[in-house]
């Protein structure tokens, strides 16, 4: 399932949500960036949907007790036994194509 959003779209959805949770919990931008250890302009870029790096994106959810978002990014696939006893074993080698001589 595709989003009809643009990726500029989605990061300023999910600045606004990153600056409600902030708000709820009644703390300013530069509380939040001390707390987590960031710049101040990390904490405003996020916001502003700008963008900033990955590290200052997980220690401000962190510092939010909101980690769990990302764990809903790429969540933990449990792989049973009898899948793992299906699945074929890779290739090791490519076969012989008949009538072809060695050279």
């Amino acid at each position: 399932m595709q989003s009809s959003k643009t990726p500029d779209e989605m990061e300023a959805a999910f600045g606004q949500q990153l600056r409600g949770l902030r708000l709820r919990r009644n703390i300013d931008q530069r509380h939040l960036a001390e707390q987590a250890g960031v710049a101040l302009n990390a904490v405003k870029n996020l916001e502003n949907g700008r963008g900033a790096t990955l590290t200052s994106l997980v220690k401000v959810l962190r510092s939010l007790g909101r980690a769990d978002w990302l764990e809903t990014l790429a969540p933990a696939v449990a792989i049973s036994p009898m899948q793992i006893l299906k699945a074929k074993k890779p290739r090791q080698r490519a076969s012989k194509t008949k009538g072809a001589s060695n050279v």
